[in-house]
Formats: structure tokens, C-alpha cells, sequence
């Protein structure tokens, strides 16, 4: 079987995430934070989630390991949870003072490290970037789409 001309996109686009990942997750610790922490942040000041269910649907992440979070910045004096006064059982999140500040020292992180990404790539290829990723996302939803139907990308019957 002869080699491929080139390295396989999925191979090339999970290495590219990987170093990527890292360097963001480096970024955001030397601005004392993580991307947990980041992504918490930035959901409670920009959508504002009315409980932790909602919270954790706009992390992207479990209920229960969004919990083990909380609690770890509830702890650091970031934010507070408070039972909501009309169903015991939902817990309301709320940023603090300092999770207000921590919020601005990784938001300057972030931006920062979004300048130094785009370094040096000028504004029309960095849109058609947007285009290949958006569409590499689309033909592997529309593959698994396809899958779970028993389309053309499942197996056959």
C-alpha cells in the first residue's frame, strides 16, 4: 500500500490542538488560572447561566465534575452558590469581587494569547480558516450523522 502524499488532516489537525491546548493551558497558569477556571468565568459573565445545570451546559462539561470546580473556586473566594429560594435544590453561581478580577487577568491572558495565534496571518486566510474548520466539523457531524442512520456513512444492512 503506498503512503499517503500527505500526513492525514485528522493527524495534522490533532497535533496542531494539542500544541495549541498546551500552550493556551500554559498561558492561562502564568495569569494564575486554568481553563476550567477560564471557561466558568466567562460563562457566568457573558451568559450569565440562572443555575448550574445551565452552567455546566455552557462549560461543555458534566454537572458533577462542574461541581468538583465550583467548589475549588467557591474556596479560592471567586464565587459564591447560594440555593435558589424558589427550588432548594438548585444552586444559584455568582462571581465575587475577586472572581471579577480573576475574570479580567485571564481575559487579558486569553486575548493576549488570540494575538499572539494569529500572529503574522493576515485577515483573509485566517476567514478561510474559519471555513475549513467549520466544514471539517460539519463533514465529520454529517459521517456520524450518517452513521447513526445507516446512511451512506454507516454500515451496511
Amino acid at each position: 500500500m503506498a503512503a499517503p502524499p500527505r500526513s492525514p488532516i485528522g493527524l495534522q489537525l490533532a497535533r496542531a490542538s494539542k500544541v495549541v491546548s498546551g500552550a493556551f493551558d500554559d498561558a492561562l497558569a502564568a495569569a494564575g488560572g486554568s481553563l476550567p477556571v477560564w471557561l466558568v468565568l466567562l460563562s457566568l459573565k457573558t451568559r450569565q447561566p440562572d443555575n448550574q445545570r445551565e452552567l455546566a451546559e455552557a462549560v461543555g462539561i458534566q454537572e458533577a465534575t462542574l461541581t468538583h470546580h465550583l467548589n475549588a473556586m467557591a474556596a479560592q473566594g471567586l464565587l459564591t452558590r447560594e440555593r435558589d429560594p424558589a427550588n432548594r435544590r438548585v444552586h444559584q453561581v455568582r462571581l465575587t469581587g475577586r472572581g471579577e478580577d480573576v475574570f479580567l487577568r485571564l481575559r487579558t491572558a486569553a486575548v493576549e494569547f488570540d494575538r499572539r495565534l494569529r500572529g503574522g496571518i493576515p485577515d483573509g486566510e485566517l476567514e478561510e480558516l474559519d471555513r475549513i474548520l467549520q466544514r471539517l466539523s460539519a463533514n465529520v457531524s454529517e459521517q456520524a450523522n450518517d452513521t447513526e442512520q445507516g446512511g451512506a456513512g454507516g454500515l451496511p444492512r
